[in-house]
């Protein structure tokens, strides 16, 4: 096999073993890059059809292109979607672009709280997310099977060992599972599975009239552009292999000091 098809290989078999080990699963969609070729991993592991929920926590923040995007491949792959809201947040006007939170406190309460609410809502017990080791700093402390409290907290000292492919999948009863298919991945292999598979991606990914495109695609008032020419998908491919810009440049809540986004992330955000 080459090299994509053993990545392919091990997602595929991670997605089945959390298939068969856990009951009440969920897979993450952001509706980005990854999460989508992520969708399209299940997919493939399970014939055609995903048998589990897709959620999408929706800030209400999201820039239109992306919600027509994921309507539209929700159609064409029959896809069985929750769009999560923390509407009791979105009232109030407690949120960053409103100025009445900073950025970290608006992605905890309009995407951590918000997921939260859709797990207990429908009792999942395990979510599948679409993160990858070299994304940032905290998530390459990740593991394929990461353990979480009830409250989804995450004690990243105590992580189970995962070595020669030998995951832990017995936890104790109430362990909030987070499985990561895609972990062992790059950027620039999610980009050369994009386009060996033909798979969809938005048109925000593609360099515009003013040389600039978006490599990560979050919340519109936190997310900006980057200088780039890449208008195919083999131009972004080639630009990947040369640029020592960190991927996640464009988004502002990433530039918080490092400690302040593993909180983030210990409290049990994406």
């Amino acid at each position: 096999m080459d090299y994509l098809a053993k990545l392919e290989s091990q997602s595929l078999y991670i997605l089945r073993e959390a298939f068969n080990k856990f009951e009440r699963l969920a897979m993450l969609w952001s509706i980005g890059k990854d999460s989508t070729a992520l969708v399209w991993l299940a997919r493939k592991a399970f014939f055609g059809h995903v048998p589990f929920p897709l959620v999408h926590v929706d800030t209400t923040y999201k820039m239109p292109a992306m919600l027509e995007f994921r309507d539209r491949l929700v159609k064409e792959w029959k896809l069985d979607l929750i769009v999560g809201r923390n509407e009791a947040v979105l009232r109030s006007g407690l949120t960053y672009p409103k100025g009445m939170a900073n950025r970290l406190a608006c992605c905890g309460t309009l995407k951590k709280d918000a997921l939260k609410q859709v797990l207990e809502r429908h009792h999942f017990t395990g979510v599948i997310v679409g993160v990858r080791r070299d994304e940032e700093p905290t998530r390459a402390k990740e593991r394929y099977f990461s353990p979480r409290d009830q409250n989804m907290e995450w004690n990243v000292e105590d992580q189970p060992p995962e070595l020669w492919d030998q995951f832990k999948t017995d936890f104790e009863p109430g362990t909030h599972i987070r499985v990561h298919p895609l972990l062992h991945w790059t950027e620039l292999n999610v980009w050369e599975y994009i386009e060996r598979e033909q798979l969809p991606v938005m048109p925000l990914y593609f360099a515009n009239g003013q040389g600039e495109r978006y490599r990560s695609l979050g919340c519109a008032p936190c997310t900006r552009p980057v200088k780039s020419n890449a208008r195919t998908v083999r131009e972004i491919i080639e630009e990947l292999r040369h640029t020592r810009t960190p991927e996640r440049s464009g988004r502002a809540q990433d530039q918080e000091s490092e400690d302040a986004f593993e909180k983030l992330r210990r409290d049990g955000y994406m």
